[in-house]
């Protein structure tokens, strides 16, 4: 099996949806990235804005400080780490690029701030493009009168297009990510999971952010707190259908399923 990268999440925002990955403070910061990493992290994904449904609108300026404070403490305390920044916002990612990013992790596909794209043409670093559907206050409603099988399809349509953008701008080093929990129905999600690897012949790496998801919690009957099990279980199915980056909250669990999956 090829080696699969564990990406830890790192939130520095006051209402993401998992309250435990919430740092408030930079010694929390510090003490979380030292865990995600001794428990075999490679890359850490930070974020400065919730996007959860009806999170706190952040101010760019607002992000700007908060993701820049972070970066700057990482970098100094963990030198050479691979740091992904969670970022839809143009200013945002060229901030964090020059301050040593090394991927732009963006919900957006560059749809709802269009200097992100010249950030990333020159930037040439990877970029981490995630299917989305309407604009950033409808992207979570959904249409209960779909064929849920079709999501697929709707996946690929939309990668196929914002590729070929990404593609006119410079930019080549793509990572794709099927954007569990957005713009889906709870079936369309798991449709989507069950038939990832539908996504491989684009050959290109896939991100499954699948870490303790309402697709989980609310299929279940549980809260978020409680989801660790089936989050175990939904990415030990997505490393099966191809995920070659798996971003989650419990690093030390993450790292077994891969453990296990070794041959």
């Amino acid at each position: 099996m090829k080696q699969v990268q564990i990406m830890g999440i790192l939130n520095v925002t006051v209402d993401s949806f998992f309250e435990g990955s919430r740092l408030k403070s930079e010694k929390s910061l510090l003490q979380k990235a030292e865990q995600h990493l001794r428990e075999g992290a490679s890359i850490l994904d930070l974020g400065g804005f919730s996007t959860r449904p009806g999170a706190v609108v952040v101010s760019e300026d607002e992000e700007l400080m908060k993701v820049e404070a972070a970066i700057k403490g990482l970098k100094r305390e963990f030198g050479s780490v691979q740091l992904s920044v969670d970022t839809f916002r143009g200013k945002v990612a060229q901030n964090a690029i020059d301050l040593g990013a090394s991927i732009i992790n963006d919900i957006s596909g560059f749809q709802f701030d269009s200097s992100l794209l010249p950030v990333l043409g020159k930037a040439k670093i990877p970029y981490v493009l995630m299917h989305v559907e309407g604009d950033f206050n409808s992207m979570h409603e959904v249409s209960l009168n779909r064929d849920p099988q079709q999501i697929v399809e709707r996946v690929r349509s939309y990668f196929q297009e914002r590729i070929s953008i990404l593609n006119e701008h410079g930019v080549h080093d793509i990572i794709l990510d099927p954007g569990f929990g957005f713009s889906k129905t709870m079936e369309e999600n798991h449709v989507l999971l069950h038939r990832m690897d539908e996504l491989l012949d684009f050959n290109l790496p896939i991100l499954a952010g699948l870490s303790r998801k309402s697709m989980i919690y609310k299929k279940i009957g549980i809260t978020p707190q409680e989801a660790l099990n089936g989050t175990t279980v939904l990415n030990t199915i997505a490393t099966l259908k191809g995920a070659s980056i798996l971003r989650v909250h419990d690093v030390k669990e993450c790292k077994q399923i891969l453990d296990l999956l070794a041959i």
